[in-house]
């Protein structure tokens, strides 16, 4: 058995409706994954299932999904190993220190396009970075994330399918798949 974290584009499955975690939880299961947890209502699981291949895992949770709720959402995998590289690669330890809500990670089913990636810098303020690092988008945003022009720019349409996550929540996925 091997441990993947599994992460869900969007969790909102119409108006006024949000994925209850006990629910995906339970479809999970349903699956045959194994000691599955959630982490926050966000969208975050971890579990273990027989070494597979990610795409293959992808495909099968998107279509319980579907089956289950009704609707299409993106489902982005990665092994233990792949996420604890992630998390221990993060190139902004000090902006994560000082403020892990403001650093973030868009994790890519797919490398980011190299030249959507240096597109970016176009949108970001002053106080905001952004990097590539092993295809996926690492970025710090500023005090006014609110009315950050970046979040919105780095979308499906330019950088392909993934979905971001902050510092606080890509540490503790780790430790979480560390234990």
């Amino acid at each position: 058995m091997r441990t993947y974290v599994a992460l869900l584009y969007s969790i909102i499955l119409g108006e006024g409706r949000r994925l209850v975690m006990s629910d995906l939880k339970a479809m999970a299961e349903s699956l045959g994954l194994k000691n599955v947890r959630t982490l926050v209502a966000t969208g975050n699981l971890v579990f273990d299932a027989r070494a597979a291949k990610i795409a293959d895992l992808e495909q099968r949770l998107e279509a319980a999904f579907e089956k289950t709720f009704g609707r299409h959402v993106d489902i982005i995998v990665r092994g233990a190993e792949d996420w604890l590289k992630l998390a221990s690669g993060n190139p902004f330890p000090t902006e994560s220190a000082d403020a892990g809500d403001q650093v973030a990670v868009r994790v890519m089913r797919k490398p980011a396009p190299a030249d959507a990636v240096a597109a970016l810098d176009a949108y970001a303020a002053e106080d905001e970075k952004v990097l590539s690092v092993g295809g996926d988008i690492w970025l710090v945003f500023s005090r006014e994330r609110p009315s950050s022009r970046l979040l919105a720019a780095s979308n499906h349409k330019r950088m392909g399918i993934g979905t971001s996550r902050n510092w606080n929540t890509v540490r503790r996925l780790a430790e979480m798949v560390g234990q």
